[in-house]
Parts: structure tokens; sequence; C-alpha cells
């Protein structure tokens, strides 16, 4: 098994990001002697799964009994009798919400582990980078959860190559981007979050938001004094703003735009 330690580690997490071996090398033993993506997600999601049930277990008398004087509570516990059925056919809560079947808000306070945004990384090689079937059917395994392929190998090579050679490489094994790039891309993705640039005479700089906040709550994570006193934003897409070239040639154009505090972030 897993180990309680870690099994706690992982229930603090925001997500849960699973590297899965899909390559084939005579070299690298595996440790049931089989490569078997399959195999080894299902071995750790029955260990997760486990881990949920035994919490709704302990959790489930008390909820039933409190919910006989609060609505609330009772509301909870006809959840969490519903999660419990989604991991007794095993299955996760964070796919079984994707599919509506079930109110993740409403088993929060239990922080199931299986409820958390699942992340699967498939650690192949040319092989499989150049096979889309064959990555079509792993990303079917992992459904809803989004998949990302990479060769580890190919990542550590393409850190000590020049922008040429590194895409002369990615060509080569079928990639546009390394895969860490894509990694980043849906890890954010996963958590919720994405980010804004700021520019400016002295730097340019990425901001990390959750999505969905609007430019007030953006403008805070530069400085709370942003947020209480915003009063509007000036707006333009990017693409215009690269075509044009400045913002005053942006304002010219009727590209710019006024937003006030409702304005969500695109």
């Amino acid at each position: 098994g897993m180990g309680n330690a870690f099994l706690a580690n992982i229930r603090e997490a925001d997500a849960i990001c699973q590297v899965v071996r899909a390559f084939s090398d005579d070299n690298v033993i595996h440790v049931d002697g089989r490569v078997d993506p399959a195999n080894d997600i299902s071995v750790i999601n029955t260990e997760l799964i486990l881990a949920d049930l035994q919490t709704i277990e302990k959790a489930l008398p008390r909820l039933e009994k409190e919910g006989r004087k609060d609505k609330d509570i009772a509301a909870s516990a006809a959840e969490v009798k519903k999660a419990q059925s989604v991991l007794e056919d095993d299955r996760t809560l964070f796919a079984a919400a994707k599919s509506g079947e079930i109110d993740l808000a409403l088993v929060r306070d239990l922080h199931l582990m299986t409820a958390k945004p699942f992340l699967y990384v498939f650690n192949s090689d040319e092989a499989v980078l150049t096979d889309e079937a064959r990555q079509a059917e792993l990303r079917e395994l992992v459904a809803p959860a989004e998949a990302v392929f990479l060769d580890a190998q190919t990542e550590t090579e393409l850190l000590e190559l020049d922008d040429a050679d590194a895409a002369e490489l990615l060509a080569a094994v079928g990639q546009d981007e390394p895969g860490l790039a894509t990694l980043a891309k849906a890890g954010f993705d996963t958590l919720g979050l994405q980010t804004y640039l700021t520019a400016g005479p002295k730097e340019s700089r990425a901001w990390t938001i959750r999505k969905g906040d609007t430019a007030p709550k953006a403008a805070g994570v530069i400085h709370t004094d942003f947020e209480k006193g915003f009063i509007k934003a000036e707006v333009v897409a990017f693409d215009d703003l690269d075509q044009l070239g400045s913002m005053a040639e942006a304002r010219a154009a009727g590209k710019v735009r006024q937003e006030g505090k409702d304005y969500v972030m695109a």
C-alpha cells in the first residue's frame, strides 16, 4: 500500500497528478515485470478509493445523526451516501462529478481524495508519441481527466540543446512543443488557474489567478490596494495590440474599451 503518511500528503494536495509508464525498455525493469498502464492506474486509484471509503464509513453515522436536526447536514449526508455508491462501483468521485452524478461541494468537508482533479502524465517513448491511435486509447482510459504525453529522456536532452536543435528533436518525435510546457498548461487547467501579463518599461511579468476571477481580483494579486481602489480597466485584445504596436495606436484605432468591476478576465 501507499502508507498513511503518503496518503496524508495527497489529502493536502489540490490535485492528483499520476505519472504512468508507457515506454518499453528492457533495461528499465517494471516492478510487475510488464508495462501495463491500465493496471498501474488501477492500483493507485484502488488505494485512493479504499481510503475514501474508510473516511466515509467513519463520518457517515455522525452526519446522519446530526442531519436529523439540520437540513444542510442532511443534504450532505445524502450526497456522501451517493459518493459511497460511486466508490463501491470502483469509480472516482472526480469522474462522477464530471458526469453530473454527484455534487462535490456537499462532500467537500470530508476532504475525499478521489474528489480532487486528476491529471495523468504518460512517460512515453517515440513509438507512443508518434502513434495517435495508442494515445487515443490511453486518453480514453483516463477520461474525463486530462492526459499528457512526454518522454522524460527526451525532455532531459531538450534542456541541453539550442532552439534549432530542440525543434528538430521535437519534430522527430511528433511534438509541437516540449512535454514540460504541455504539462504546465495542463496543470494550470486542471487546477482552474490562468495567467495574465503586465508589461512596462522595466519588466514584463505573468500573474497567476483563478479562472473566473474579475479584474479587481486579478489586480489584487499584484497589490491589495489595487483591488480596493479599482475603478475600471482598459481592455484590448492581444492580437490587436500586437498588430498595432502600442496602446496609443490601439486607442486611435478604436480597439480599446473600458470594463468595470464585474469584468471577468479572459
